[in-house]
């Protein structure tokens, strides 16, 4: 018996931004973010929604999914950087969404690495017998962080929310993790403000530094190494071969980044999932929904080795084999 994913669900708002209503935004072309993102379009959401409200819609998508009801969930883990206000957690107001009253709850902040981090996470306490069902979502609502006037940052991202069920299993399920970090490029990509050290007033918002800030540049190669290690790492760490993974889903950040990960990696890009194009960079929620397409459009089939890896702000990075 293994510990593994019974139930997957996605959910992302109704709007749909794309390339040419941003042309109107900000001095930008749809041609340029095609060429050097691979972004098309990416979903919005409405304000006065905060990231619990696509968590949710995630979350009870996977328990329908997994034929559960939310009261056999005791454990919650929500990955996320956009919480809908410092607290209470994400995590809380899903469980209150969800009726899952007997559930431990906690947020879980690692940017786009987020989930796999979370599935990490909620993977031990399965193993150790202290919780038996767990739900793990991935959530991000960027767009609350953007500057629309910053063309190198507001094409990028898009707004959204993956989860799934984890049970026991028979089979393996999840077969290995691996979590990677360097707190020395910190830097890389920031939300300067709001924080306990510098706190929100009247001058940090007039500056502009509660928006995300990136130095595109220098993430690109942290990205690609810190992928690329991550893949190696747990192909290592389980004697598994690049040939027998059936499929690879990447964090959804730039499609030059994935390209360059397979290039590199010798990799045949039809095993790499993309859906890039049409979300844009979902930050924790990337590989989760992901996962939840790849399954639903027949992608994955049973007994196939599937690698969730991923990258975001810290800088911090990981990766998951999966049995499916």
């Amino acid at each position: 018996m293994g510990i593994g994913i019974v139930g997957l669900g996605h959910a992302a708002p109704e709007k749909v931004l794309t390339n040419r209503d941003l042309e109107k935004l900000v001095d930008t072309t749809d041609e340029w973010i095609v060429s050097r993102t691979g972004i098309r379009e990416r979903r919005i959401a409405p304000e006065g929604t905060g990231t619990s409200h696509w968590a949710g819609k995630a979350a009870e998508a996977a328990l329908k999914d997994a034929k559960i009801s939310s009261e056999e969930v005791d454990l919650i883990i929500v990955g996320t950087t956009t919480p809908d206000m410092p607290l209470p957690s994400v995590a809380c107001l899903v469980q209150k969404m969800i009726g899952a009253k007997r559930a431990a709850c906690f947020d879980l902040a690692a940017a786009c690495a987020g989930f796999v981090y979370a599935l990490c996470t909620a993977h031990q306490f399965l193993l150790s017998g202290t919780y038996k069902t767990a739900l793990v979502i991935g959530a991000d609502q960027i767009s609350s962080y953007l500057d629309w006037k910053d063309r190198s940052t507001c094409v990028l991202f898009g707004d959204a929310a993956g989860a799934c069920v984890l049970k026991e299993v028979s089979g393996p399920g999840i077969v290995k993790s691996y979590l990677g970090s360097d707190g020395t490029y910190a830097d890389l990509i920031t939300i300067p403000a709001g924080g306990s050290a510098e706190k929100a007033t009247q001058e940090t918002v007039k500056q502009g530094k509660h928006f995300l800030k990136m130095n595109g540049t220098e993430v690109f190669k942290q990205a690609v190494r810190g992928m690329i290690q991550s893949i190696d790492t747990i192909l290592k760490l389980t004697s598994t071969t690049l040939e027998e993974v059936a499929c690879i889903i990447p964090h959804q950040a730039n499609m030059r980044i994935i390209d360059a990960v397979a290039q590199r990696l010798d990799c045949d890009k039809d095993k790499i999932y993309v859906n890039l194009d049409r979300y844009g960079n979902t930050s924790a929620a990337s590989v989760i929904v992901g996962l939840s397409e790849a399954i639903s459009k027949g992608r994955i089939k049973k007994g196939d080795r599937v690698i969730l890896t991923t990258f975001g702000a810290g800088l911090v990075w990981g990766a998951t084999l999966l049995e499916w």
